[in-house]
């Protein structure tokens, strides 16, 4: 068996990459008896663009009927991310959505596997689980005031379309940087972040690892 992780951060070891690690890590607790490999899949490593509307992948008969056709580093990842046997897609949310890079690889990965017959059918090699992790500078309340909730299901709704609907994890709050007397951030008080964080993200590296535990039990 094989799970990956996405991680759809330009950061390879803070909030989204640590999250998405403990996740991977309930993954692995969960699979003890079983043969399981887990990978993180960074994806700001990688030089791609989202779909080009080509629409090879909709060609009757052609070798990329139900496949991207485009050729960049997404070509390799998609082929093996195809055969995984779980999903774990992870982001830091960028003006009330998730990053570019994680949109343009959902377009890419999503998208060939959608028929436009009336069922909307799905050609996905597997009904795979897969989970969310969302990481945000905003408390819970302002991320439900403002209507994140809404724009983080419509891509949820087309995941478990075409693979499973994924379980969902927000972590709130965040504490951004190192050291916040560097930046222009009058709005947020770093007292009040160190403390929050004190306490509440290793109650959220919980929730990864058991959104990875129960990722292969779905």
């Amino acid at each position: 068996m094989k799970v990956y992780g996405i991680n759809g951060s330009p950061r390879k070891n803070k909030n989204t990459a640590t999250l998405l690690q403990k996740a991977l890590d309930g993954v692995k607790e969960s699979a003890k008896d079983k043969e399981i490999e887990i990978e993180i899949i960074n994806l700001y490593d990688l030089n791609y663009t989202g779909c080009k509307s080509c629409f090879a992948c909709k060609r009757l008969g052609s070798k990329s009927y139900g496949k991207c056709a485009v050729k960049d580093d997404l070509q390799e990842v998609l082929e093996k991310v195809s055969q995984a046997d779980g999903l774990i897609f992870s982001s830091p949310v960028y003006f009330s959505n998730v990053t570019g890079q994680l949109l343009s690889f959902l377009e890419r990965l999503l998208f060939p596997y959608l028929v436009y017959d009336n069922n909307g059918t799905s050609l996905a090699p597997k009904r795979m689980p897969t989970a969310f992790i969302y990481t945000m500078n905003v408390k819970e309340e302002l991320m439900k005031q403002i209507g994140y909730l809404k724009t983080f299901e419509r891509m949820e709704f087309n995941i478990g379309h075409i693979f499973t609907k994924p379980l969902v994890m927000y972590s709130n709050n965040t504490y951004q940087f190192d050291d916040y007397s560097k930046y222009k951030v009058e709005s947020f008080s770093e007292e009040e972040k160190a403390e929050y964080r004190k306490i509440q993200f290793p109650l959220d590296c919980q929730k990864a690892f058991e959104i990875g535990v129960n990722l292969i039990k779905n």
